[in-house]
């Protein structure tokens, strides 16, 4: 989330001249792409603080409403963006004397590979603003020669996040009980990445391996929404391979010639070659099947009817 609050007077990047109290904050919900919009007066200033979610935006559109009395008193104001405020004097990184119209838009970077371009509409400011120069300060600073009717005037100071075309994945490990903090590896896309997971990633389709000698592998998809976290929470599993039988209740089940109790629940196996016979009755029949590493299997006995039409 982003904060925009309203200053009584502007906080200048001199030591000399005086700072202002903050009187309050209004929230920004950025995620949403919701404008929010704060009136100041003419020797006012907005501030503008950044939550965790910063990351998903490459830039804030600015835009700055004079009154229409304002245009009887051309270069009267100047409009500065000041960052790293926690220093002694903080940092000048735009200031520009309004121009003389009555709606003035800016959109300032917050990376450096942002992809914005100036248009009739908006003019991209230079340089980039990091998280680490939050928050920061937009004012207006009356200059030299103004009257007493611009004090009386208030501007709309109007914030819009712009999103960029990524979301977050957040993916968490349970362990099993029996195989706490074994190792495993995890890739996203074919590239490894260190766990915990908390990644920035393109909007769209993602695929997840998780590998390992410990547990059993997983492969799965997951979709990536611009401007939210996804949050994934993966059960690492016994990589031990299960047999699941069904047959008839009066069914005798042998694997490797012992003879099954309550095999309604999967039964563990070591990976390789295993015999299972199914006894019902007079009747027998045996099957040789070859299991895997992390792998589930069911065996079953079916019973089938042929129908042949003969002349």
């Amino acid at each position: 989330m982003l904060v925009v609050g309203f200053i009584a007077g502007a906080l200048l990047s001199h030591a000399e001249e005086p700072r202002a109290e903050v009187l309050g904050m209004v929230p920004l919900e950025i995620a949403r792409g919701v404008q929010s919009r704060v009136s100041i007066p003419h020797n006012g200033a907005a501030l503008v603080s950044a939550g965790e979610d910063w990351r998903f935006f490459r830039g804030l559109e600015l835009e700055c409403a004079a009154p229409a009395e304002w245009l009887s008193y051309p270069d009267s104001l100047a409009l500065s963006v000041d960052t790293d405020l926690a220093g002694t004097d903080g940092r000048r990184f735009f200031y520009e004397v309004l121009p003389g119209k009555l709606r003035t838009v800016y959109r300032i970077p917050l990376r450096e590979a942002h992809g914005m371009e100036s248009t009739p509409y908006a003019r991209v400011l230079p340089g980039y603003v990091p998280p680490a120069s939050f928050p920061i300060l937009i004012r207006l600073v009356p200059l030299n020669g103004t009257g007493n009717e611009l004090e009386k005037m208030n501007f709309e100071i109007s914030i819009r996040p712009i999103l960029g075309d990524e979301g977050a994945v957040r993916i968490g490990f349970r362990y099993p009980e029996h195989l706490p903090d074994r190792p495993f590896s995890v890739l996203i896309d074919d590239r490894a990445v260190e766990t915990p997971v908390d990644l920035l990633l393109k909007a769209g389709e993602h695929r997840l391996l998780v590998l390992s000698d410990d547990y059993r592998n997983e492969n799965r998809l997951f979709l990536v929404e611009r401007g939210r976290v996804l949050d994934l929470d993966i059960a690492l599993e016994d990589p031990t391979p299960l047999l699941f039988f069904e047959a008839p209740e009066q069914a005798v089940i042998f694997l490797d010639n012992r003879a099954l109790e309550g095999t309604r629940g999967p039964v563990p196996v070591e990976p390789g070659f295993h015999e299972v016979r199914f006894q019902v009755s007079d009747y027998s029949i045996a099957k040789t099947i070859q299991v895997q590493r992390g792998k589930t299997y069911r065996v079953a006995i079916t019973v089938d009817v042929d129908v042949a039409e003969s002349e």
